[in-house]
């Protein structure tokens, strides 16, 4: 009997995304291999790690990565981001292999947005960097990247869990990994953004976090809406509602996350991965 076809979306959602690393382990190590991996954002860059057969190399990286490390690698800028990520990705570039798409083994695509138009853009060719760093141009942070003509930035603004990708590409089951539970409402900080009195007013907060939790609330209603109409067969969902936008240097924490999301949805992935 012919095993059913495997897709993983990737989700973005910043610093939350090294949960990727561990969620992709976890599944490994249960016997699940995907056979189309579709990314957005930083889902996007582990998706290409990983369809490359670098993610034990990622994993290393990102669990050796200090606070200081994450500073120096911002080249900021004023046009069009904050942060050019030339550095960050001349460093991606040294530490990984870049390949072209068309040539690995697993088939791999990413998502970005069309910034003139809003449109939703599938990069499925050319190199598997240039295509990671498209798709993670998140707007008012990272630069915009010119591609044939066009200017793109973070597909997390039109599709931010691309399970449609992975329909698209003929999955027949598919594992979502959604990084935006959590990232609003009661549990953002555990609470620690509620007065402790009633008398007690709220600290207004600085224009990064509000620009960074208004991304936020874009991203987590389309991606309710996006999953609402293309539902994954299997949705993990790690709950990392206290990590800031850039706290890249916490992998350790995430990955850990990644792995437990997996472990609390073994019973159905069992019953649908057979």
């Amino acid at each position: 009997m012919r095993k059913p076809r495997i897709g993983l979306a990737l989700g973005s959602g910043s610093s939350r995304g090294w949960a990727h690393i561990g969620a992709i382990r976890a599944l490994e190590e249960r016997g699940v291999k995907p056979d189309f991996v579709c990314g957005t954002s930083i889902g996007a860059l582990v998706g290409a790690i990983y369809a490359s057969g670098q993610l034990e190399a990622l994993e290393r990286w990102v669990t050796g990565l200090a606070w200081s490390q994450v500073v120096r690698l911002m080249d900021l800028t004023w046009k069009g981001g904050l942060i050019r990520g030339q550095r960050l990705f001349n460093l991606f570039r040294s530490t990984f292999e870049d390949r072209e798409i068309d040539q690995l083994d697993m088939r791999f695509g990413c998502v970005a947005t069309e910034l003139s138009s809003g449109r939703e853009i599938w990069i499925q060719h050319g190199s598997l960097l240039d295509a990671a760093r498209a798709s993670i141009a998140m707007p008012g942070l990272f630069t915009p990247v010119v591609r044939d003509g066009t200017v793109l930035v973070d597909g997390g603004l039109v599709n931010p869990v691309p399970v449609s990708m992975c329909r698209a590409f003929g999955a027949e089951i598919v594992i979502a990994v959604d990084l935006s539970w959590g990232k609003l409402g009661p549990y953002r900080n555990m609470g620690r953004d509620l007065p402790k009195r009633a008398s007690e007013q709220p600290k207004i907060p600085s224009i990064f976090e509000v620009f960074n939790t208004a991304l936020d609330i874009t991203e987590q209603r389309v991606a309710r809406s996006r999953l609402a109409g293309e539902p994954a067969d299997v949705l993990i969902t790690p709950l990392l509602a206290d990590f800031g936008t850039m706290e890249y240097h916490r992998g350790v924490e995430a990955i850990a996350e990644g792995r437990a999301a997996v472990e609390r949805m073994l019973p159905l992935i069992e019953q649908v991965v057979r």
